[in-house]
């Protein structure tokens, strides 16, 4: 296996490993609504999923660079 397709493979497990998180933290604010049906938890959960989805893609985007310098070195 090639190291670009290895590289392509880990970005892949990566992003799914990352969408998974982000539906549990979703799934969790939505309970937490749910029971306390508070507007301020509401913001709270969305400013925290819009906070980790730019740190998520800033990683994502960190990893890809990293493997096409790796894959562009070889």
């Amino acid at each position: 296996m090639s190291i670009d397709h290895q590289a392509r493979e880990r970005l892949a497990q990566q992003r799914q490993h990352a969408e998974h998180l982000q539906d549990t933290m979703l799934e969790r604010a939505e309970a937490e609504l749910a029971a306390d049906g508070g507007s301020q938890i509401a913001e709270q959960a969305r400013e925290a999923l819009t906070e980790q989805r730019l740190h998520e893609q800033q990683l994502q985007d960190n990893m890809l660079e990293r493997a096409e310098e790796e894959v562009g070195s070889t």
